[in-house]
């Protein structure tokens, strides 16, 4: 019987909960969230401690794979669990105990519940995402988390663009090639927002991205896209001439994956609760 036959076998006759952690996460360490043989993942990691602290063979489930690069502050993820572990566990000893068996580019920020059979992923109903792109002359702290892009940015042009990616649409031109063959690439993007701030002392353009789901490196195109508008080097209207090609040659390049952060999942009000019980 391997790993997954018992965890199986465990959800058959005792798992009736589950477990939510929100994590957050530094990217640059990982291969990515999903396990892959011979790298450290996100899963990976996290696998390892839950096992080790649960003394079990666990499944976990998340809201949406990062890539190699990407980070995190509102990643979540779904474990099933005992009733004798949502009974006799308590959210700070949770806590505790994935602290001290995961890194520090790995931290678990939130522990809530759900019914059984909750899935972070597939009863998600909105992500976000935040790129940052920093101009002019190189950032000091938010270096490793943000595209330094030396060339000023047109951000009134950007924004003047960002309206034409609003609502259903087939986002082909946006996801790499080999992802696409085959699968469907209708997405439903909520919300659009790029802007000039300021975080830790830096001069940043912030791009704010909420949709249902996200095809791969979906956000990350759209970033890149976006900065050749800025650059000036295409038109606010180009964007909508990119997206109804439905091709990826038609589109900008993929920005890095360390200027993307994944920043938080919606579901439906009153699916999740706290752990501890009132």
């Amino acid at each position: 019987m391997d790993a997954m036959d018992e965890v199986r076998n465990i959800a058959r006759e005792t798992l009736d909960a589950t477990l939510v952690l929100t994590l957050g996460y530094r990217g640059a360490g990982f291969s990515g969230f999903a396990e892959q043989e011979g790298q450290r993942t996100v899963a990976g990691e996290l696998r390892r401690a839950l096992e080790t602290f649960l003394r079990r063979p666990v499944s976990l489930t998340c809201a949406g794979r990062t890539d190699a690069g990407v980070h995190a502050i509102g990643q979540v993820v779904s474990v099933p669990v005992t009733s004798e572990e949502r009974e006799g566990l308590s959210a700070h000893r949770i806590l505790v105990a994935l602290g001290a068996l995961t890194s520090d580019d790995l931290a678990v920020r939130e522990v809530r519940a759900a019914p059984s059979g909750f899935s972070a992923r597939f009863d998600a109903r909105e992500r976000r995402y935040r790129y940052r792109i920093c101009e002019g002359a190189s950032p000091a702290l938010l270096y490793d988390f943000a595209w330094w892009h030396p060339q000023s940015l047109d951000v009134e042009a950007m924004a003047a663009a960002a309206p034409a990616l609003l609502g259903e649409r087939d986002f082909k031109s946006f996801c790499r090639a080999s992802s696409a063959e085959g699968k469907p690439t209708m997405r439903n993007v909520h919300a659009v927002r790029v802007q000039r701030r300021h975080e830790m002392g830096e001069r940043v353009i912030t791009i704010d991205i909420a949709a249902s789901s996200f095809l791969h490196t979906m956000v990350r195109t759209i970033v890149g896209s976006l900065a050749l508008i800025g650059e000036g080097a295409r038109e606010p209207e180009w964007l909508a001439e990119v997206l109804a090609a439905r091709d990826r040659r038609a589109a900008g390049p993929t920005a890095p994956a360390k200027g993307l952060t994944f920043q938080v999942v919606r579901y439906e009000p009153g699916l999740l609760e706290p752990w501890e019980r009132a």
